[in-house]
């Protein structure tokens, strides 16, 4: 005699169907709760007896592109992976790279984060093949990204919702677009935070994020331009949250390969408290040239 994988009645050898819930005996039961072993995980991700969100299979990513890398890691502290992450290139000696964070205290946040990232990501890509400009290709990047974002609302449920990073870095220049507090840092002689967060001030309540309910989205967007190497590092909040300040991040990340970065940023988040979904972009700038030149950072703007 065995069990009905589904509602756990006893069921005997042979049997076709569970006679309490009518579960065909002969196909795969649903995957049990990582929490509480029960067969009751709805649609939504939620177990229906514990409420425990499931883990996916995004708890930790990694990703490598031209020189360039990232680590997505779901934290110590969290369910799930609600961060996402692109990189994509952009034509010779570009590339494009995009970090989002799904908002927890809405529906779905880790859809909203991954279709946000791959839609800005191959949408600038996109507008700088056909030869638009870094800010302009940033500027459609969100406002594809947060249509799509937008798309994803359900009737009769809270929308969902992430904060937006990204940077275009090319030959001589890096453009960061960015809307809430996802953050950009610029690593090298003279490190640098690139964003100012959507948030009031000494708190993480966010004053603009990619959704539904966001009203109208206007990015924030920059360019600076620098003769001098350094790494372009787009991350969430679950690592800047340990490291805020950029000569501090500047020396956690060891003078190693992008992912090898990555990697050790994720680490070290991690073993400071993970109390958040942890996403890193590391993609490095100008690697050739002298260390001992000016960088011009510009004021942000957001026309």
């Amino acid at each position: 005699m065995s069990a009905c994988p589904v509602c756990g009645t006893r069921v005997l050898a042979g049997e076709a169907f569970c006679e309490q819930c009518g579960h065909d005996l002969a196909a795969p039961g649903p995957t049990p709760c990582t929490a509480c072993g029960a067969a009751r995980v709805g649609a939504d991700g939620y177990c229906e007896n514990c409420g425990m969100l499931q883990p996916t299979g995004r708890d930790h990513v990694e990703v490598e592109l031209d020189g360039s890398a990232g680590a997505s890691d779901r934290g110590r502290r969290h369910s799930r992976n609600e961060d996402a992450m692109a990189l994509t290139a952009a034509g010779p000696g570009t590339v494009v790279g995009v970090v989002c964070d799904g908002v927890s205290t809405s529906p779905r946040p880790d859809e909203a984060s991954q279709a946000a990232a791959d839609v800005a990501a191959a949408a600038i890509a996109k507008r700088l093949a056909e030869g638009e400009g870094a800010e302009a290709a940033t500027r459609e990047g969100v406002r594809l990204a947060a249509a799509a974002v937008a798309a994803a609302a359900r009737a009769g449920e809270d929308a969902p919702a992430c904060t937006y990073v990204s940077a275009v870095v090319s030959a001589r220049q890096v453009t960061v677009g960015w809307v809430g507090d996802s953050r950009a840092y610029w690593l090298g002689a003279q490190s640098a935070l690139l964003t100012r967060d959507d948030a009031t001030p000494g708190t993480h309540m966010l004053t603009a994020w990619l959704g539904a309910d966001a009203g109208e989205v206007v990015p924030h967007v920059t360019t600076f331009t620098t003769d001098g190497p350094g790494i372009v590092l787009l991350c969430s909040d679950g690592l800047w949250n340990y490291y805020p300040e950029p000569e501090d991040l500047a020396a956690a990340a060891p003078q190693d390969a992008p992912l090898a970065t990555a990697r050790r940023l994720v680490r070290l988040a991690n073993q400071a408290g993970g109390h958040d979904n942890i996403t890193v972009v590391v993609i490095p700038f100008g690697q050739g040239d002298r260390a001992d030149t000016t960088v011009a950072f510009p004021k942000e703007r957001s026309d």
